[in-house]
């Protein structure tokens, strides 16, 4: 089953929102106003609305030998765009946290890595070694 995603989340700043997710990322505007936007990230929907300061407690937890947040959304990608996008962004100084294969000669083998956006909300991108495991267990 083919599906879009959406998901909503407060920003501090809908400007420097915006510009993080179509300027550094590579996705495109959708709707918006003076306070919120649509982004269209890989064919998903995110909207931002602009709401001020507001503080989450980022709990972790251990998968393998990393420490991942367990805040997070991400996007699973192809190989090829995997690669162009971490190059990208590894090239253009940003910040890239946890760059790592997981479950390694396992169902569900994957290439992934997080960034922060401006709001400090951790976006995964990940690549399956084989396409049809996503949902295997």
């Amino acid at each position: 089953m083919q599906a879009q995603f959406h998901l909503a989340l407060p920003c501090e700043n809908i400007e420097t929102t915006r510009n993080f997710y179509v300027d550094i990322l590579g996705a495109s505007k959708g709707r918006q106003a003076d306070k919120w936007s649509d982004i269209n990230l890989y064919n998903h929907q995110l909207t931002f609305t602009e709401a001020g300061d507001f503080n989450f407690d980022f709990k972790n937890y251990k998968l393998g030998d990393s420490i991942l947040p367990s805040f997070h959304f991400g996007v699973i990608i192809p190989v090829e765009e995997w690669g162009k996008l971490y190059s990208k962004l590894f090239q253009s100084n940003q910040e890239v946290t946890t760059e790592a294969t997981f479950m390694e000669d396992k169902i569900g083998e994957h290439l992934s890595f997080f960034i922060a956006d401006p709001n400090g909300y951790m976006i995964e991108f990940k690549s399956f070694k084989n396409d049809h495991e996503v949902f295997s267990s």
